[in-house]
């Protein structure tokens, strides 16, 4: 394992429990839309280090965990990097696009950037079977596909505190870095960079007819 993987999840684990007992703190560097309006842009930055909770905190390490070693062996750590953090920016600039107007709106958590590695590990290795709840077995593209249609569907619905915005948001991070730095993806995977995009774009059709 990389040194810059555990190098993030650990500032991840130690920023996110500072939150959990520093009230003030949590506050001061959530993802707030009225404070990133009034000039605290590092907030949408800083909001990717602070979780809701330990819950929240070791699903979204695990989930790095699992996927981050298959962007580091195809684009290495560098990209790696750029992938997460690119993808942490992305989910934060989508929710501010769609929040813009919802000055009281708040957020916290890696799962943009998460996320982004998610989408950038399955565009690289489309053909690797995921276990669903650690039982079923599904194939990775088809989980990326489902899951960015959940995420539409919560952002559509608006019946959980889930940030859906900056999981869309990260996935298309991770999408575009990933075939920016692979370009050869577009011919040696052409089917799954379409398949993969069509939520992007169910979602763009969507906020054009206003039905987000």
């Amino acid at each position: 394992m990389t040194t810059v993987l555990i190098a993030i999840i650990v500032v991840n684990v130690l920023i996110s429990y500072k939150g959990f007992n520093d009230l003030s703190f949590f506050r001061k560097y959530e993802f707030h839309v009225g404070s990133i309006r009034s000039g605290e842009q590092i907030r949408m930055l800083s909001s990717g280090f602070l979780h809701a909770d330990m819950t929240h905190l070791i699903f979204n390490m695990l989930t790095l965990w699992f996927f981050a070693p298959v962007v580091i062996s195809y684009l290495g750590s560098f990209s790696f990097v750029l992938v997460y953090f690119g993808s942490l920016i992305f989910g934060s600039l989508l929710t501010m696009v769609f929040h813009k107007n919802d000055y009281g709106y708040r957020a916290v958590g890696a799962s943009g950037a998460v996320t982004g590695v998610l989408y950038s590990a399955i565009l690289l290795q489309p053909d690797m079977m995921l276990g669903i709840f650690f039982i079923i077995p599904m194939p990775a593209y088809i989980f990326g596909i489902l899951y960015l249609l959940y995420s539409i569907y919560g952002m559509k619905a608006k019946n959980d505190n889930i940030g859906h915005t900056a999981h869309f948001g990260g996935a298309m991070g991770g999408y575009l870095i990933t075939l920016v730095k692979e370009p050869t993806l577009l011919v040696d995977h052409t089917l799954m960079v379409v398949l993969l995009a069509i939520p992007i774009l169910i979602l763009f059709v969507m906020e054009k007819m206003g039905k987000l």
